[in-house]
């Protein structure tokens, strides 16, 4: 028998000790890396259905569902120091940062399990988990939903987001389609999805006259087609085949609380109602409002502060990903350019209503996040219909965001509706667009 000096023997011990001591003084909670995560959109309790009858939600379907409601995507543990990390969400292009200070650990000594917390401030959404070992398991829950909670699950060291298999696609759906959006006796809705396929890895989004859906990542296999999108708000799940006429039909989920049908044909000149055409002001009369900030201080445009001087005025809410894309982007642009004596007010129709304080603490926790310098005022309620409302000078309000160019006599010159980020390929026209009408503001001079 081979015996080691005592020692060799004592050195190897305490070695393999502190070596031991080290990773978990290092990562006294998550082990950093790539997560596959999932969301189980599908509600499956267990009901007794002797009959096999249809369920009624899925009688209409058009498309077998695959995945059985589990939105999938992939995050990443970055750590910043020893004990602090944070949360890297991966949507193709897109990497949602949850910062370390929006990140909470701890321990439950009652269930004697390991506990995180992961905060969307700006969406007003968190999720609430246990940890153990390479598994962590909780609910995604939305605040301003009555109980809306989404069971929440995360597997360390698996990068893949749908699958890991590599089926030979049945097509290359890289491009420009014709949708339509709809099932039973929901009004159906056009949009236009912009794929683009290596291999069998899919990206993409879909447009539609009220804006864009994100940066979505998926997989073909076969004739099989798969897209999601998780960051903290939005919730999509597509998945569709692709039929031997060239086609595609299939099922597109929102959370839990959406689920509709979409099919679409190759069709490189179709096109969706232009974003100035939607909304219009029903006179040519100058727009006027009055709405209380956060502090309780009426703001109104016919005030001195803003007389003379063309304005943005952004209908949004603090709860919607297009709009914290839009304001990002007026954001950067009034940093990087001379706007001279533009002004800026956003009117924020919010989820709690207008007269709850918790729709102030998401505007202040807005200012925090988004780092905007002017005043947004709050509106109503996160209601379109309660929108135009607030807003009788407008022919109707069909998309938060919508953005109104308004000149030095407060008359309304152009109407944006909704908005196509970065993930489409309208991007750059709006980007013109604005730059262009902006221009055309600063030129104009008050009436005397």
């Amino acid at each position: 028998m081979l015996r080691l000096p005592a020692l060799l023997l004592s050195a190897l011990l305490l070695s393999i000790l502190t070596s031991c001591t080290f990773v978990q003084d290092r990562y006294p909670t998550l082990p950093p890396g790539l997560y596959r995560a999932e969301l189980a959109l599908e509600y499956n309790p267990i009901v007794p259905n002797p009959k096999g009858a249809p369920i009624p939600e899925k009688t209409n379907l058009e498309f077998d569902e695959v995945t059985e409601g589990q939105l999938p995507f992939t995050m990443e543990v970055v750590y910043e120091t020893d004990t602090t990390f944070r949360i890297e969400i991966h949507n193709g292009e897109e990497i949602t940062v949850v910062p370390a200070k929006d990140i909470i650990t701890g321990r439950d000594q009652q269930a004697g399990r390991d506990t995180l917390r992961i905060d969307f401030p700006v969406f007003d959404t968190h999720i609430s988990a246990y940890h153990e070992e390479n598994v962590i398991e909780g609910v995604w829950v939305i605040h301003y939903r009555d109980n809306y909670r989404i069971p929440f699950k995360a597997y360390f060291g698996r990068g893949h987001r749908f699958t890991s298999l590599r089926k030979t696609p049945a097509a290359d759906v890289s491009g420009k389609w014709a949708v339509t959006f709809g099932m039973g006796d929901e009004e159906p809705f056009p949009g236009i999805a912009e794929f683009e396929q290596n291999g069998n890895h899919l990206t993409g989004t879909f447009r539609t006259e009220t804006g864009d859906y994100r940066y979505l990542e998926g997989t073909v296999q076969a004739n099989k087609l798969y897209l999601s999108v998780f960051d903290g708000s939005h919730a999509f799940l597509f998945e569709a085949i692709i039929k031997e006429d060239g086609t595609i039909s299939g099922t597109f989920r929102s959370g839990r609380h959406y689920l509709t049908n979409w099919t679409a044909k190759r069709d490189d000149n179709f096109t969706l109602i232009n974003p100035n055409e939607l909304t219009l002001m029903k006179e040519d009369i100058p727009l006027s409002f009055s709405f209380p900030n956060v502090d309780g201080d009426t703001i109104s445009l016919d005030g001195e502060q803003y007389d003379g001087r063309p304005k943005l005025v952004q209908i949004m809410g603090t709860w919607c990903p297009n709009c914290r894309e839009e304001t990002a982007f007026i954001r950067d642009y009034l940093a990087n350019n001379d706007v001279r004596d533009l002004e800026v007010i956003t009117l924020a129709f919010e989820k709690y209503g207008q007269e709850d304080e918790r729709s102030k603490a998401s505007i202040r926790q807005y200012y925090e996040n988004m780092k905007v310098s002017w005043p947004i005022l709050l509106a109503g309620p996160a209601d379109k219909d309660a929108a135009g409302i607030a807003l009788p000078m407008l022919s109707k309000i069909f998309s938060f965001p919508t953005l109104l160019f308004v000149d030095r006599d407060n008359k309304v010159k152009r109407i944006y509706t909704g908005f196509n980020g970065k993930a489409t390929s309208k991007y750059g026209e709006f980007e013109a667009g604005f730059e262009a009408s902006v221009s055309e503001l600063l030129k104009t001079e008050a009436s005397k």
